[in-house]
């Protein structure tokens, strides 16, 4: 009988050693989740403390659990203590984060009562570190190591109920204050998931050892389904604190939780146990460090990430997105079928070579029709299109019809058409060839194999495109999505931040709107003339150095702003040099659109995008500028 509980008992005691290291790992793999994702985020950050303690006191159990010397099974408990000490403090600063969150305000008696519960948790950790907080190490009779219980461990198990208990008051006073069904109901989530880490981080060893000792199958028992409960109230608050000060949209939200739960803590945690079992096993047939250790911990992984790559897809669409899942296939199967412009360049590249290796050209090129006029959209072989050569094959292009083989120059040209069948067809480009004789004609089937190279050629250059005029509209709308995101991240939990929300983004975008038409108008014109950033406290701060002129001000400004963004030594057309490139080439140099793009080598369509986010650097530049200004004036008494 004896026999048969021992076992029992060892089975149960790795049970729990596994899950205390699953929920360090869980609770770590959560704190790199928050601090990545929405580490701006007060909540977030709070959570993030929660977290860290989370970490300390589960890894210093872990590591104390396996030590044999009552020195270190000391140390490994005093971490412990550290972590359970600073707790409080942790949940109370997270519970007042929640309440300014959700439009309560942090008042001065809540700041001073998380600042007075930090100096209180520095206090014991003193009281730690000098021996008078924990009494004398006790090992023997016992089920688990644990200090004996002293005068300031009965102060700090007060304090510890009275600091949790107003937090937990703090959380019930968020959750009435949220109104929409779903934020309400993830408050309720994390009201109750709260309680995990508050109960299960608390030393009950101190009261409650003779029971242990007494029924050790039962404490067991017990300290395992605390820790499953611990490991699901950990997850449940971090689902609930993910959408705090995130502009994505709640099945994104879910969704990349989820898929970081499972190839973070469920693969670790897998992996562990695995191995665990696996090495405890061996001790018992007498071989401990058996090869199948480091064997089943790489089949472990690899087949755990096989797995949630293969099955995530499937389980994504069926739990999180709902009657939207045709929506977000349709979208993602776009990037498959996405055709960037370096896949236009290899396969038009393919095509001119086909010509070149069909006719025996010493070169090819294709020449495409925009709205600014001819293009070279690609060239193989010797040829090298200059810009006056280009300027002169659109001028003959213009002056003539171009309707079959025709000789310019020392080149063929070949007309690319859109071939959609209906009506006339469009001539979308050309074809032009290099290395022919002018007297040499084509037969039937070189010109058939010319005619079938360009028509894929205008396949192309048609899907492209309409792919730019759907980039274009998409860019038409990124002001008026990225405010629907940003109102969502305000309003989720407070009401009155959807209207405070709203007016910072308005500002925001006006403000990117007078600079990109200011500097339209940087060589003259009323949109810099009459422009409202000619109000501004820098404009007037340097109006002395430009005779004061206002508009002569405001360009130094703007170029000031623009210099901000060019990066450390000679000029480059890398993408380091971009941002700085698109504004000096488009408002400094007046250069075209369609030059710009070529000089850089991106499409029309990402240079508007990149000019956007160009813009809003230089906005963001003048904004510090102008505070810096007014400060400057505020010091000096001005104003």
């Amino acid at each position: 009988m004896d026999g048969w509980l021992d076992s029992a008992l060892r089975i149960l005691i790795t049970i729990n050693q596994i899950l205390t290291s699953g929920i360090a790992i869980t609770a770590f793999s959560l704190l790199l989740y928050a601090l990545s994702f929405n580490l701006r985020d007060r909540v977030a950050r709070s959570f993030a403390a929660i977290l860290l303690c989370m970490v300390i006191l589960f890894s210093a159990d872990s590591f104390g659990s396996t030590e044999q010397s009552n020195a270190a099974i000391g140390f490994w408990l005093s971490v412990q203590w550290v972590a359970i000490i600073f707790l409080p403090s942790a949940y109370l600063n997270f519970s007042d984060a929640l309440l300014a969150t959700t439009g309560k305000p942090s008042r001065w008696r809540r700041k001073w009562a998380v600042r007075v519960s930090i100096l209180l948790a520095l206090f014991f950790v003193v009281m730690l570190i000098n021996g008078s907080f924990v009494g004398p190490l006790i090992t023997e009779n016992t089920v688990v190591p644990h200090n004996q219980a002293t005068f300031l461990t009965e102060a700090f198990t007060i304090y510890y109920l009275l600091v949790m208990a107003i937090s937990w008051y703090n959380f019930i006073r968020a959750l009435n204050r949220t109104l929409t069904h779903a934020s309400k109901r993830r408050m309720i989530y994390l009201t109750l998931a709260a309680l995990g880490p508050a109960v299960g981080s608390f030393p009950f060893l101190l009261y409650g050892s003779a029971f242990a000792t007494n029924i050790p199958v039962i404490f067991w028992f017990i300290a395992i389904g605390a820790n499953v409960a611990l490991t699901v109230a950990l997850v449940a608050m971090a689902y609930s604190v993910a959408y705090f000060g995130v502009p994505w949209p709640d099945r994104l939200v879910k969704s990349r939780l989820f898929k970081w739960l499972l190839r973070g803590p469920v693969t670790a945690s897998l992996t562990l146990a695995v191995v665990t079992i696996i090495r405890r096993l061996g001790v018992i047939y007498g071989t401990p460090y058996s090869a199948f250790v480091p064997i089943s911990m790489t089949v472990c992984i690899l087949l755990s990430e096989f797995l949630i790559t293969i099955f995530f897809p499937y389980i994504e669409t069926r739990l999180f997105f709902g009657r939207d899942s045709q929506d977000i296939e349709t979208l993602r199967s776009w990037e498959e079928k996405l055709i960037t412009r370096s896949d236009l360049n290899q396969f038009l590249e393919m095509v001119l070579a086909s010509v070149c290796d069909r006719l025996q050209a010493k070169g090819a090129y294709l020449a495409g029709l925009t709205s600014d006029g001819l293009e070279v959209i690609s060239e193989t072989g010797t040829s090298k299109m200059s810009p006056q050569k280009l300027q002169a094959l659109e001028e003959f292009v213009m002056a003539n019809e171009v309707a079959g083989l025709t000789y310019w120059q020392e080149d063929r040209l070949f007309p690319v058409t859109n071939g959609n069948g209906q009506g006339e067809p469009t001539v979308v480009g050309y074809l032009g060839i290099l290395g022919f004789d002018e007297r040499e004609d084509l037969d039937r089937e070189d010109l058939n194999a010319l005619q079938l190279l360009s028509h894929r050629a205008a396949l192309v250059l048609k899907d492209r495109d309409a792919q730019e005029q759907i980039f274009r509209s998409l860019e038409s709308m990124t002001p008026q999505v990225d405010m629907i995101q940003q109102l969502r991240a305000a309003g989720r939990y407070d009401s009155d931040g959807l209207v405070k929300a709203e007016e910072s983004f308005h500002q925001q975008a006006e403000l990117s709107h007078w600079i990109k038409d200011a500097l339209t108008h940087y060589w003259g014109g009323p949109r810099l003339s009459e422009s409202p950033l000619l109000q501004l406290a820098i404009v007037k701060e340097v109006m002395p150095d430009h005779e004061n002129n206002p508009q002569n001000a405001l360009r130094s400004i703007l170029r000031s702003a623009i210099e901000q963004m060019r990066p450390e030594g000679d000029r480059k057309f890398t993408s380091e040099w971009l941002l700085y490139n698109i504004l000096d080439l488009k408002f400094m140099e007046g250069k075209r659109v369609r030059e710009i793009a070529r000089r850089l080598a991106i499409s029309e369509a990402d240079l508007y995008r990149k000019q956007r986010v160009a813009v809003e650097a230089i906005a963001n530049n003048i904004v510090q500028m102008e505070v810096k200004a007014l400060e400057s004036r505020h010091d000096n008494g001005v104003g």
